[in-house]
């Protein structure tokens, strides 16, 4: 059983399955006109930035466009500026579906991942998430999305350049539910256990056998692993159900690899 935690500020209201449903252009523009249509977006202000607001609005659309449809995912993208977690020269390029150099040999996830991963890990659960386990967390960028769709997240990062940089990107942000650690991804971490979901943004030949027993019963695991005859990266779906583990592989992507230890 899920140990009690207390509630944040950083919330989501419920939302009933039926829900998802709704006009999600009338969402999209909501989120930018500050007319967001309660309960099914979130309500904490993150200081859009209005130099940015037009071409966020238009990723947004895009992921729509794509095949997102969870109104909370894409009200998370829309929130989040994803401009402030990239270099200075990268900024005209940040609402562009691709990844960015983000210093020490590791990227940024293109926003079309993030909301992709970020939507199988609520499969359409009517309440958001309960902790949530980040393994990587590079700039901070999915970590600000994740802390408006669960109730706590956790992000561990085993470069200390790297947990320096989300710290001081996320610090602005106040978001008291976001838990920065800094230490090897691949043993996870158990004092936080159990996890209603785990999410990777670094991929190896394998799931860990220690994200698994830091899963709940009832909690999705979402990562990058090598998959197929060419060895190629192909996210995995991981169901830890009362049964045993569901797994499905799906499509294929381009993750930094899964590395061990602190550096």
């Amino acid at each position: 059983m899920n140990r009690p935690r207390p509630s944040f500020p950083a919330r989501l209201d419920k939302t009933s399955s039926s829900s998802q449903a709704v006009n999600k252009q009338s969402v999209i523009e909501g989120m930018f006109h500050s007319q967001l249509p309660s309960p099914k977006v979130p309500t904490l202000s993150l200081g859009l930035g209005l130099g940015f607001q037009a071409v966020r609005q238009n990723m947004v659309r895009k992921l729509a466009d794509d095949g997102i449809v969870d109104v909370r995912v894409l009200a998370a993208m829309g929130l989040v500026e994803r401009h402030r977690f990239v270099d200075t020269a990268l900024v005209n390029q940040a609402y562009e579906d691709t990844s960015l150099p983000i210093g020490l040999g590791q990227t940024i996830s293109k926003p079309g991942v993030v909301s992709r991963m970020a939507e199988l890990l609520l499969n359409g659960r009517p309440d958001k998430l309960g902790r949530v386990l980040e393994i990587g967390t590079g700039c901070g960028y999915q970590a600000a999305v994740l802390s408006l769709l669960a109730t706590e997240v956790y992000s561990i990062e085993r470069l200390r350049g790297l947990h320096d940089k989300a710290r001081e990107n996320l610090r602005t942000l106040r978001l008291p539910n976001v838990h920065l650690l800094f230490g090897d991804g691949m043993v996870g971490f158990p004092k936080g256990a159990p996890y209603a979901a785990i999410i990777a943004a670094a991929g190896g030949e394998a799931v860990p056998q220690a994200w698994i027993d830091q899963l709940a019963v009832g909690g999705r695991l979402v990562a990058p692993v090598m998959a197929g005859e060419r060895a190629k990266q192909a996210l995995m779906v991981i169901d830890k159900t009362p049964e045993g583990l569901r797994q499905m592989v799906l499509e294929t992507v381009h993750f930094v690899p899964l590395k061990s230890g602190i550096a």
